[in-house]
């Protein structure tokens, strides 16, 4: 998956975005910001903090550190294809249904940067594009997203 704070494109992120690579653009104009740093990852973690449930966590964080513990949330480390490295992995837009396990959803990476509820929670996961080994580079095409 793709981790960060999902922000509809009709919120503010114009001090996270100044020079910031990880933000990664989805087909409607909703961004996820990926950055484990600086002023993403202070809003990340306030977002998360704010939408607990009692002792239920309702996003991961601790793809904010340094060491990864979620093997879920390692889309910020997938490395753009090029003509000597082709493309193993792709990525699927999804959003959260509203029945999703409340109690898993302490493993989603994702959170979004308002508490508005209209809409699903959109994640974005990688999908294999082949079989991969342990410990191989992961890429893909920038550019491309399954719709």
């Amino acid at each position: 998956m793709y981790p960060g704070t999902v922000y509809q494109k009709y919120e503010p992120i114009f001090f996270q975005s100044i020079g910031n690579p990880f933000i990664f653009r989805c087909l409607d104009g909703v961004l996820i910001d990926g950055n484990d740093k600086g002023i993403s990852k202070v809003v990340y973690r306030s977002c998360n903090g704010r939408d607990r449930l009692g002792p239920l966590k309702m996003s991961d964080s601790t793809w904010l550190t340094s060491e990864i513990h979620n093997p879920l949330a390692v889309g910020q480390y997938v490395n753009n294809c090029s003509n000597d490295r082709a493309a193993n992995v792709c990525y699927q837009e999804f959003d959260v249904p509203a029945v999703f396990p409340i109690e898993l959803k302490q493993y989603l990476p994702n959170i979004d940067y308002s508490n508005d509820k209209q809409s699903p929670l959109r994640c974005v996961v990688l999908v294999a594009l082949r079989d991969i080994k342990q410990g191989e580079e992961l890429f893909s095409n920038y550019y491309t997203i399954v719709s």
